[in-house]
């Protein structure tokens, strides 16, 4: 019967880089039996001197399943047509002498075009077999454009500064916030204040001085999308808003540049490369974005710190992936991570023949306006407010100390509130509000505040569809109540 083994990549250099190998056998041994008889330089990796036994270090899964924990003999485990074996042997990895011969006149007169420092820093990829000088020549000789260097962007950036990727494009127009270190490990504190790309640009060009760092100090748009992006191979979209992720989508395909895409919120993540030939872009995902206001933002739904580490690392390793041209990059595959279950998980992702960008009878054929599309009004950001009445937090703060009596229903979390809260304010979460609205009296006129005012929103418009009218907003949330009425209250 046909059974498949999935080979790691310590071992593939036995079976012509092969990742999956196809052998008939009954049972484990005889699976594995077969796939040393193909690829003969293999059975000394997996069995012991008698060719049978397996050897302690490796060990074979069925499924989820370590075989030597399904029967006494593991060799013995009973196969069916259809089943997936894995090889999982001992790894070595982390710290390790430095090669000896890295840094000598010897290496470096066979690595033309690097210097001595060079085939030193960059010794543990040039004795790779799937990189090697080669390789790094052509990493070195690549252009990346890196938008954002917040939390994904830090990650990727540094990673890629570390490869030896020789110029490396990076946009940002915002400063550091000390809410920022607690991701943006690009940034220390003594950064608080100052422009993001002057920091980054110093911490990569301090990390690497072999490369070039482009700083494009600018807010990427319609107008520069296309020149901008003309000038790089490849654009790894580290974003945190829906305008500016179909405008990088759209630049992308309009320039024929692959888009290495990721995206994270509180414990998920998401990963895919768009725009690639042959492959699909964000809009054959997601064509249209999602109402204002209804997805949080990162700033107002969390984002765990550690998260944007391991999603960025992986957008820098799908980098990597396609200037050198190994593997399998992720073209019409999206890869979900949640680090809650630590699970990963795949879906396929295939080019929309009617997509208006990428398709066959693409209508947007230059960039648009993006903030008409994705419905955001100016400064006002994520939040369609649209007929609602507001109050500011000047006025609320005049009418507190003239004695007036009044209601206001913070609908942040409980845990938020613990943080910081307007005084008088009453606990009343936005997650609540379904269950819990036969407690409001309809007569009562309500203030409904949050963090900025997404939330609000979202309640004021929930509460005018159960009736109840005397409603209005606070203007810029407890953040604003920080910033102009107590500057002592905490803000985050």
């Amino acid at each position: 019967m046909s059974v498949s083994i999935l080979i790691p990549t310590p071992l593939r250099r036995f079976t012509g880089g092969a990742r999956m190998v196809a052998v008939e056998g009954a049972t484990v041994g005889a699976a594995l039996g077969a796939l040393a008889t193909t690829h003969p330089e293999l059975r000394t990796e997996i069995f012991e001197d008698d060719g049978v036994t397996i050897r302690s270090f490796v060990n074979i899964f069925l499924g989820s399943d370590n075989v030597k924990t399904l029967a006494p003999g593991a060799e013995g485990v009973q196969l069916k047509s259809g089943d997936t074996l894995t090889l999982v042997p001992a790894i070595a990895g982390g710290s390790g002498a430095s090669a000896a011969a890295a840094g000598s006149g010897a290496a470096a007169s066979a690595g033309a075009g690097f210097s001595n420092a060079e085939i030193a820093r960059y010794s543990r990829h040039l004795i790779m077999p799937e990189v090697t000088l080669e390789g790094q020549r052509r990493l070195k000789a690549a252009r990346v454009l890196c938008i954002g260097a917040g939390g994904l962007g830090s990650p990727l950036t540094l990673y890629l500064a570390a490869a030896g990727v020789g110029t490396i494009g990076l946009v940002e127009f915002d400063t550091v916030d000390l809410s920022n270190i607690q991701r943006q490990v690009l940034y220390s504190t003594a950064d608080v204040g100052r422009p993001k790309l002057d920091a980054a640009v110093e911490r990569l060009r301090a990390l690497n001085p072999e490369i070039e760092i482009v700083p494009h100090n600018l807010r990427l748009s319609s107008y520069n999308v296309l020149e901008l992006f003309a000038q790089y191979d490849i654009v790894a979209d580290g974003t945190d808003n829906f305008p500016t992720r179909y405008l990088v989508n759209d630049g992308s395909v309009l320039t024929g540049k692959p888009n290495v895409y990721a995206s994270i919120f509180r414990f998920d993540g998401q990963i895919s490369v768009f725009g690639a030939k042959d492959g699909p872009c964000y809009r054959c995902l997601f064509p249209e974005p999602p109402p204002p206001g209804l997805v949080p933002s990162c700033a107002e739904g969390g984002v765990l710190g550690v998260l944007p580490g391991i999603v960025g690392s992986l957008q820098a390793l799908e980098v990597i992936k396609l200037i050198l041209g190994v593997g399998e990059p992720l073209v019409g595959r999206l890869v979900m991570f949640d680090a809650l279950g630590f699970e990963f998980s795949e879906v396929s992702v295939r080019r929309d023949p009617n997509c208006v960008v990428c398709g066959s009878n693409p209508s947007v054929t230059a960039p648009i306006d993006y903030d008409l599309f994705c419905g955001v009004r100016g400064e006002e950001g994520e939040v369609d407010a649209t007929g609602v009445p507001t109050l500011t937090v000047d006025q609320l703060d005049a009418r507190r100390r003239a004695g007036e009596r009044f209601q206001l229903l913070d609908v942040r979390e409980a845990y938020e509130a613990d943080i910081a809260q307007i005084p008088g304010a009453v606990t009343f979460p936005l997650s609540q509000l379904p269950a819990r609205m036969h407690e409001l009296d309809s007569a009562v006129t309500y203030t409904l505040s949050c963090h900025h005012g997404t939330r609000s929103v979202q309640a004021y418009h929930a509460l005018r569809k159960a009736g109840f009218g005397r409603l209005q907003v606070l203007a810029g949330g407890v953040d604003a109540w920080a910033v102009r009425i107590d500057p002592s209250m905490p803000r985050y």
